[in-house]
């Protein structure tokens, strides 16, 4: 099965929300074919994990719009090679939507749009912007984090657990966080054991990484890696595994427990339409599991009932009945972060910059 085919697959089909009624008026068709749009990769399409996430929503996009895209790949993060190859496709190839997707990119990007005001330009997972023509936007995998906690304390006979994680950024955190309160959900002893990599790419470190977690002891092994060094790391030891960005069960299936993954199609067609209608706005779009844009990979190796637990936090998130930053929540020390009653902000979970009770480890500084 392709990778594509995978992701249309990964959300169990009641976690897919129907906006159509029976009916309604199908939408009027948009002629996309003047948006000219270039994807700017920093590793390759074929990595099996967020590089290939965003082709895959480019090519499905590019289908479904009759927009005309362009995937560049090994591209540097930043500096002045970076913004040579982009001026390039704006101004040989005529691109005018430029979607950066690594980290770095939102630098140049913030500078390249102001030097072409005409060009759109959006970036996934970053924070700049400017009020005209320069957007970012990303997904709430919190969200599938917490149901992915709850499937490992459900497949954990010891409820040690263990994440590979890459660098300290909130985001990373709050992965973190919500992965221990789901797992806590069902098990209220479960333990996070983190390590960090310093790095979201590097099967090598991420492979020192899992074995220094094998050695404490755990028998769950969650990643927010890039790679699949963790998953072939608890293949061989005989532990479970919870992966990142696509469903990557064929890359170690006898361990794969599930995936948190990205399904960015929808948000890649609705930017190529309203560029196409004029009617883009620019901003900060933070989708969750009710837009689809994030996800959990069916599990794999549950029971029937577990596989419905499972499925049932992640129908009560989508719906909003279930807030996974819901108070009381205890900070490593002891101390009450969010009290009864309360939810975090938007903005507070932003900023998160301090582990739950429960996560063993430290965040560097």
């Amino acid at each position: 099965m392709t990778r594509t085919a995978n992701r249309l697959l990964v959300m169990l089909g009641i976690f897919i929300l129907i906006a159509a009624s029976c009916g309604e008026d199908e939408p009027e068709p948009v002629d996309a074919t003047g948006v000219k749009a270039a994807w700017i990769y920093e590793g390759t399409v074929s990595d099996i994990g967020w590089n290939a996430t965003h082709d895959d929503a480019r090519i499905i996009a590019n289908d479904a719009t009759r927009a005309t895209t362009f995937a560049v790949e090994n591209v540097p993060g930043e500096g002045e090679e970076f913004a040579n190859i982009v001026r390039d496709l704006i101004i040989t190839d005529k691109i005018n939507l430029v979607v950066g997707t690594a980290f770095a990119h939102q630098n140049s990007m913030e500078q390249l749009a102001v030097e072409f005001p005409d060009v759109v330009f959006e970036h996934a997972g970053g924070f700049k912007k400017n009020p005209t023509n320069f957007g970012n936007f990303y997904g709430r995998m919190y969200q599938p984090r917490y149901a992915a906690g709850v499937a490992a304390a459900l497949a954990s006979p010891s409820g040690s657990l263990g994440y590979v994680a890459g660098f300290p950024f909130p985001e990373v955190i709050r992965g973190i966080n919500a992965f221990t309160l789901g797992a806590q959900s069902v098990n209220p002893e479960a333990t996070v054991e983190v390590v960090w990599t310093s790095s979201n790419n590097d099967p090598a470190v991420e492979t020192n990484a899992a074995n220094a977690l094998v050695e404490i002891g755990v028998d769950v092994i969650a990643a927010h890696q890039d790679s699949v060094a963790s998953g072939l790391v608890a293949q061989q030891n005989g532990l479970r595994w919870v992966g990142y960005d696509s469903d990557q069960r064929d890359a170690a299936p006898s361990a794969f427990l599930t995936a948190t993954v990205w399904n960015w199609s929808d948000r890649y067609i609705d930017v190529i339409e309203s560029m196409a209608r004029g009617d883009h706005e620019i901003g900060s779009y933070w989708g969750g599991l009710d837009e689809g844009i994030v996800g959990l990979a069916e599990p794999s190796g549950l029971t029937d009932e577990q596989g419905e637990k499972v499925a049932d936090v992640l129908a009560k998130i989508a719906k909003g009945d279930l807030g996974i930053f819901d108070g009381p929540v205890f900070d490593q020390s002891g101390a009450l972060r969010i009290e009864e009653g309360a939810r975090l902000t938007d903005d507070d979970l932003l900023a998160m910059n301090w582990f739950v009770q429960g996560v063993v480890g430290s965040i560097p500084r």
